[in-house]
């Protein structure tokens, strides 16, 4: 038998990766769509009538192995992937849609499933299990199953199609990002950039057999050019090179695709009798509407816009008394912004970095997290891992008791997409009394370590980890019955608060003292250092959130409304940005054509959702703070009602359960700077 068709029997029943050939995938994940349709039968088939344990809380554990091996592989897609990999999803990804449709129009299953719904009023349902029958009854209404039988057909094509286009979208931004390198021979082009980022060029340029130094658009690399380089062309370059991916007009180009899948999500929302896609998504959301997220945002607007402005001229005054720039770019501002921060507050990232290795990053984010919720990192050999640099570990409670298995994997590689993530190999669940512990990872692209440094992280990158290290605790600590409603499996405009909240040690004395050395002389951050970035931990706040609501107004401009008169990519961008615009356009890009967020990831009509879980971030840590920002009591209460409830409970009764009240904007504003 193929070794993904049955339980693990590794340690922790962790991924067998060593064992597994990409090869497995289809045959595997084909056979056991069959073994879940055999066990989905056997609830249909059931003589006796729907109750809650013999309908709804045997559909919640049909499919289980499929869901694990489905989640191996597209993980291995998003950062490990090659042809081979993207060529079976293209393969799976269909055929797993009309799985799910399968599930979802089974008139049969369905009848059962509004069997127990319509008595729920008279059924003795603790909490949890009155969520898992609300969200199993709306899986279904909400994803077709009260239609018509043509209007089924209808749909199941539809997603099959959607399933397909998303896939292509990711892959052809990843081949853009892969297929772009910015050759230097003459080192003077490099003047200004950083002497680490310019050793691990010259390595990149080594590892192709090229003289000279690369540049590439992986964020380690893009990044450090963008903030340093004196080349303003070459900082050009690279820049429209960046914003361009997916707008070419060649075979990667995905303007028509971006265009399919706004219409086809439109079409059906509307077959499901919701007016727009955002409707669609939002009714599960904490916002409800498109129009709270668009008052939302535009409440933000009004509130940050004469910030930005003041921000935006104090840089251009500053960039035309330093180089004589009369007209500020797009490639400007990165460069600029960290000239004048260096200026104002003499803090430089090249000065902190030395300071944030890696290693001792990871082990603050340990620490930290072993004195607020009392867990024990231990790194691990006894796992597969999917690739050489992944870390693996054991993570126990003060009574060693297994809490969860974590991965971790840092650095740039060509089968990697850009950006930082968490994700989940198996999630939490209590079944016949045994609590199954999660598998959890997070993924990021930091800067690598060089022939002559360690990995050392910018601030930028330390707030990264800590902010994925937030979403993996939420992962690691789930305690709920049911895995659909485990871990992180919570409204989308909620799922930022454990990430977000965990950001705010970065910029605490008490917690940089744990580990923030210098990592030639152990010596610990200078304590201006740290005043240094707690003052500048707002600089540009204005520039920065309108360029969040930007992306938030982008995202509703394309599922808040009907797409379908819409035939020009860049116009309806351009419209969108109308209200957020402070640099002149770049007539070569496009942020559409690979905004991965929200045409490949799960954040459409939800990119909002950071900006919404930053008021509640800040309304939480203020809490903190007045307790203490290791206090063990307001510790206690956040894992107890947030990071081990998952989405067993509305989302703000958590919230206040663990606050005591509803959360306040302003201590957002306050902490932006944009308020007094």
């Amino acid at each position: 038998m193929n070794i993904l068709q049955q339980t693990f029997s590794t340690t922790y029943q962790s991924a067998p990766f060593n064992a597994i050939k990409n090869e497995d995938f289809l045959p595997a994940i084909t056979q056991l769509i069959e073994d879940t349709k055999a066990e989905i039968d056997s609830i249909t088939s059931n003589p006796e009538s729907a109750t809650f344990e013999n309908t709804i809380e045997a559909l919640e554990f049909t499919g289980q192995q499929l869901d694990r091996v489905t989640s191996i592989f597209f993980n291995l897609n998003s950062a490990e992937t090659n042809d081979e990999i993207q060529k079976i999803a293209q393969e799976v990804s269909p055929l797993l849609s009309e799985f799910g449709n399968d599930i979802t129009l089974n008139a049969e299953l369905f009848k059962r499933v509004k069997a127990v719904y319509d008595i729920k009023d008279t059924l003795d349902l603790n909490e949890e299990q009155s969520m898992l029958l609300e969200k199993k009854y709306k899986s279904f209404s909400r994803n077709g199953a009260n239609l018509p039988e043509d209007k089924k057909t209808i749909l199941r094509t539809l997603d099959k199609e959607l399933s397909k286009l998303k896939l292509s979208f990711g892959e052809n931004v990843l081949a853009e990002t892969n297929a772009f390198e910015m050759h230097i021979t003459e080192e003077d082009d490099l003047t200004g950039l950083p002497e680490g980022a310019k050793e691990a060029a010259r390595q990149l340029a080594e590892s192709k057999d090229k003289e000279g130094w690369l540049i590439t658009l992986d964020y380690p690399s893009y990044i450090p050019f963008m903030t340093y380089a004196e080349n303003r062309e070459l900082r050009k370059k690279l820049a429209i090179a960046f914003g361009k991916k997916g707008f070419h007009n060649d075979k990667l180009d995905n303007q028509d695709i971006v265009l399919q899948i706004a219409k086809k999500r439109h079409e059906r929302a509307n077959l499901l009798g919701y007016k727009t896609h955002a409707d669609f998504v939002l009714e599960e959301r904490m916002a409800k509407t498109p129009d709270t997220v668009l008052n939302f945002l535009n409440d933000l607007l009004d509130k940050a816009k004469p910030a930005a402005l003041k921000e935006f001229k104090t840089l251009e005054a500053f960039a035309k008394e330093l180089d004589n720039i009369d007209q500020l770019e797009k490639w400007d501002s990165a460069y600029y912004a960290e000239k004048l921060k260096q200026k104002l507050f003499d803090l430089d990232d090249e000065k902190l970095k030395p300071y944030f290795k890696l290693e001792h990053v990871i082990a603050g984010a340990f620490t930290i997290a072993e004195k607020l919720y009392g867990l024990h990192f231990e790194e691990i050999d006894t796992i597969d891992k999917y690739h050489p640099e992944v870390l693996t570990y054991k993570v126990t409670d003060s009574d060693g008791q297994l809490v969860a298995v974590y991965y971790a994997d840092f650095f740039p590689r060509p089968g990697k997409r850009n950006g930082a993530w968490m994700t989940v190999y198996k999630p939490q669940f209590i079944k016949n009394g045994d609590n199954s512990r999660p598998h959890i990872s997070i993924v990021c692209n930091f800067t690598k370590p060089t022939k002559s440094k360690p990995s050392l992280l910018t601030f930028n990158e330390v707030t990264t980890l800590f902010h994925e290290f937030g979403h993996a605790l939420h992962g690691m600590l789930a305690n709920t019955t049911y895995p659909s409603l485990s871990g992180t499996s919570v409204y989308w405009d909620f799922v930022e608060l454990p990430s977000q909240v965990m950001e705010n040690w970065c910029y605490e004395k008490d917690a940089l003292e744990l580990f923030a050395r210098h990592y030639e002389t152990g010596e610990l951050i200078p304590m201006e250092l740290v005043s240094k970035i707690k003052e500048s931990a707002t600089f540009n706040e204005g520039m920065q959130t309108l360029r969040q609501i930007s992306f938030g107004l982008l995202d509703m401009s394309w599922h808040g409304q009907d797409p379908s008169a819409i035939t020009n990519v860049k116009a309806q961008e351009l419209k969108a940005f109308e209200s957020t615009k402070l640099y002149p356009d770049v007539a070569e890009n496009c942020m559409s054509t690979s905004f991965s967020h929200i045409f490949q990831g799960g954040y459409s009509s939800g990119y909002y959702s950071y900006k919404w879980a930053e008021v509640l971030d800040a309304d939480a840590f203020e809490y903190f703070k007045e307790q203490g920002i290791f206090n063990k009591d307001v510790a206690t209460k956040f894992k107890t009602y947030v990071l081990s409830q998952g989405g067993t409970v509305d989302p703000m009764t958590l919230y206040k359960k663990f606050r005591g009240k509803e959360p306040q904007p302003e201590a957002l504003l306050k902490r932006a700077g944009l308020i007094k």
